[in-house]
């Protein structure tokens, strides 16, 4: 029995490394193959069998707080352990289960290495820890009491507890995970057990180390990030969307863009293979903006062949992932927004919010879709914060969608309850009711009024660039405070305004409420400006108008590009009698008092709201003030006529041009004089 037991003992040991008092992670590099995956292969050949059992032989050994290295005893204690069943080393010398059970050791342990043996800690799953625990200390204490392998549980144990907390309570838990006696201890543990442990625990370790805040350039997570890309080959499906997700959550810097890099390759060999829409649309999010369009355009086909198996949450965060590769879509946004029309109620606000960040980012316009969000919103509006609404009407100004119905109600809700909103809000409003040019009937004034009276509480904390800000809104509205306005009008603020940051923004503004103060309430306080010359207007040729418009009247019934006072400019100047019945030249000698001058804007999509029925603030007050200087405003969009062929152009400007008497007056000649 002792010749058994000694050859058992002398060929376990030819499979434990002779230099036994390094660490782990350091000894042992040999060990880990980055094409090799233990959960693929269950049988493989002896060499594969002596490296797994060499894993696992270290991992029980690095058990304990203070491992110096491996001995005889050691080797006998894992080897308990690990040999339930049969084991032959040569053919000579095997030890049956039942022979096993028999072995006497001659060499008798000593009493440290029985109270070892007795309080050697049990594994912990990451799920009891996670139920037990309820602050990242709690962790960290189980740890310090008896630390097992993997070391990745405790660090995804701690994530896991940490999702559970307020946003206070888990800055204040980090803070004491930091001060931990045991953190660097577990720390050193991450850093032995990187390139032994499975892949996936490498990852979700990861992925908790990147979310507790630990800094990236540190040791740990730098460690980590070199083994993620030497062993990118084990990656499986799981392995990609936790990848994916880590990435997403990490910064730019040398070893994230590499291991980026080798995920795009990846991605682009196995992308047909993945099989989960989560798993897919992480992906996406992941690539980036600089992803090859090639492989943007795979992960699209993917897309598009898995729309029958999305869920409604899919089609919601198809939105965001396609926003965060930057490739529009129009296809699948189309049968995406389709499916969140189809579910929309219940849906929650913060996925609302993204929906729209994402249409803005990609410059999708669905009226569709921003007509069921916002139909969905005035609906229960009474469920929502009134901040909620607010930037949900933010993000639709920034789309250019005005619906009247939702903004009418959030306006009577501001009327009702005006002290909820602080500074930043009132800015906010103003800003996006005077760019959608929104007014409702009789609540127009009273708003303003609020408005008013609510901003000048914070007159005395409002900068300069908000109050001029607040004042061009309200002139975009034509209202005009003047509390709010005669602090803009004194020469030291002006001169601060034009030496800011954004001196041409501030200058265009106080060009602005210059023009209003002399047009729409004849304010004969002249502010001394001394502004930078106006910018150069840019000039378009407008080449289709000018040919219908030479066809139409003929050479000299009409100029280009005429300069305005107050830095305007019309593309178009027409002159005709009183009754807009005939047209007449420019060389006539005629009194002001016998014409009227018609102003013919070309004007862009984007001078409008979405719906293209409805002017935007900056163009409804220009035609405003051109309708106070005596001109008749014709908008001509710049998209209908470029699809209209020349004879429908011409009879489009005609019948803008001609009053409606004159087309029906008998005897009424429409031609020009000129």
């Amino acid at each position: 029995m002792t010749n058994r037991a000694g050859s058992f003992l002398r060929n376990l040991s030819t499979l434990v490394p002779t230099s036994r008092t390094r660490r782990l992670g350091f000894s042992r590099p040999k060990i880990v193959h980055s094409n090799w995956n233990p959960r693929n292969l269950l049988f493989g050949d002896f060499d594969n069998r002596v490296q797994s059992s060499v894993r696992y032989l270290f991992q029980d050994a690095l058990s304990g707080d203070n491992f110096q290295g491996i001995g005889p005893e050691i080797v006998h204690t894992v080897n308990r352990l690990l040999c339930p069943r049969r084991l032959s080393f040569d053919s000579k010398h095997s030890v049956s289960d039942n022979e096993l059970k028999k072995i006497n050791f001659r060499h008798e342990a000593s009493n440290e290495d029985v109270l070892t043996k007795e309080t050697k800690p049990s594994p912990v799953s990451l799920r009891k820890l996670s139920q037990e625990c309820s602050s990242l200390s709690d962790v960290l204490d189980i740890f310090s009491e008896g630390p097992t392998f993997p070391s990745s549980n405790y660090f995804s144990a701690m994530w896991t507890v940490a999702k559970r907390m307020s946003e206070d309570q888990r800055r204040v838990e980090k803070q004491l995970m930091f001060n931990h006696p045991a953190f660097h201890q577990l720390c050193e543990h991450m850093l032995r057990e990187a390139k032994i442990m499975h892949y996936d625990h490498v990852l979700f370790s990861l992925h908790a180390i990147v979310k507790l805040g630990i800094p990236q350039n540190t040791l740990l997570v730098q460690t980590l990030l070199r083994v993620a890309q030497e062993r990118i080959n084990e990656c499986d499906e799981k392995c990609l969307s936790v990848l994916s997700a880590v990435l997403e959550a990490m910064k730019p810097c040398k070893n994230v863009d590499v291991l980026r890099a080798g995920l795009r390759l990846l991605v682009d060999q196995k992308v047909w293979k993945i099989e989960r829409v989560f798993t897919l649309q992480a992906v996406i999010k992941c690539v980036g903006k600089d992803a090859p369009v090639g492989l943007k355009r795979k992960l699209e086909m993917k897309a598009l062949r898995e729309l029958d198996r999305f869920s409604d949450l899919n089609s919601q965060n198809m939105f965001e992932a396609l926003a965060a590769m930057n490739h529009r879509s129009v296809i699948l946004l189309n049968e995406c927004s389709k499916m969140v029309i189809g579910n929309i109620h219940g849906c929650p606000v913060k996925v609302l919010i993204t929906i729209l960040q994402s249409c803005r980012d990609l410059q999708y316009r669905n009226l569709n879709l921003f007509k069921a969000i916002a139909d969905y919103v005035a609906t229960t509006i009474d469920i929502w914060k009134l901040k909620q609404v607010l930037f949900l009407l933010i993000l639709f100004e920034n789309l250019g969608y005005r619906h009247t119905d939702l903004m009418d109600l959030f306006m009577k809700k501001v009327i009702d309850d005006p002290g909820s909103l602080n500074m930043r809000s009132i800015l906010s409003i103003l800003h996006v009711y005077s760019s959608l040019n929104h007014f409702y009937k009789s609540q127009t004034p009273k708003f303003q009024e609020v408005m008013t009276s609510s901003l000048t509480g914070y007159l005395h904390h409002i900068s300069s660039e908000n109050l001029l800000s607040a004042v061009c809104s309200f002139c975009l509205m034509n209202h005009f405070p003047m509390a709010l306005i005669n602090p803009l009008l004194q020469k030291d603020v002006i001169n601060e305004l034009l030496i800011s940051d954004d001196t041409e923004r501030n200058a265009h503004k106080l060009r602005i409420l210059a023009a209003c103060l002399k047009l729409d309430i004849s304010c004969h306080m002249d502010i001394d400006l001394e502004l930078l010359p106006p910018p150069s207007t840019p000039l378009y040729p407008h080449e289709k108008v000018t040919d219908a418009l030479r066809s139409l009247l003929g050479e000299g019934c009409f100029s280009k590009n005429t300069q305005l006072p107050h830095n305007y400019c019309i593309d178009f100047e027409v002159r005709m009698d009183i009754n807009r019945s005939q047209v007449l030249p420019f060389s006539s000698v005629v009194t002001s008092a016998d014409i009227r001058r018609v102003a013919i804007l070309c004007v862009p999509r984007s001078a409008y709201c979405l719906d293209l029925g409805h002017p935007k603030g900056f163009l409804a007050m220009k035609m405003r003030h051109l309708k106070i200087m005596g001109f008749h405003v014709i908008l001509v969009p710049n998209w209908e006529v470029e699809r209209l062929e020349m004879k429908d152009v011409v009879t489009f400007l005609k019948t803008k041009l001609y009053s409606t008497e004159a087309f029906f007056t008998a005897g009424v000649n429409l031609q020009s004089t000129c």
